[in-house]
């Protein structure tokens, strides 16, 4: 991990995302009034989100890729989970790519300054 005064917090909220994820890709939908397929900037968004905060913890881009890999398998492995383990989903091979694509993109956040934010965060609160 990065140099935290608090990397409990930080991978904490990480952890928490994955489990919110979870969850949400598990449960029964909430119906919303949305165009048809919208869903997938969700899964985007979602993926990118968990992936850059991967970025802006770990230290090393080894750390990083592993994190993304881990997430690009769960968005898989939900999809399957969907179609098997649930009436009230289904695993649509289209929600993955869109995962796998959020990963990706926040994965190159490393390539930015930004990459730290989470880090000056850190040192801006009070101890």
């Amino acid at each position: 991990m990065r140099d935290f005064a608090r990397p409990r917090l930080w991978l904490g909220i990480w952890i928490f995302g994955w489990a919110l994820c979870i969850a949400l890709s598990l449960l029964p939908p909430i119906e919303l009034d949305a165009p048809p397929d919208s869903d997938k900037l969700g899964h985007f968004l979602a993926y990118a989100m968990l992936s850059a905060w991967a970025v802006m913890i770990f230290r090393t881009r080894r750390a990083q890729v592993l994190a993304a890999l881990g997430l690009i398998a769960l968005g898989i492995g939900l999809e399957f989970a969907q179609a098997q383990l649930t009436s009230t989903r289904l695993g649509d091979p289209r929600d993955a790519l869109a995962n796998t694509l959020g990963v990706l993109a926040g994965l190159a956040l490393g390539f930015t300054p930004a990459a730290a934010l989470v880090q000056h965060l850190d040192r801006r609160l009070p101890r």
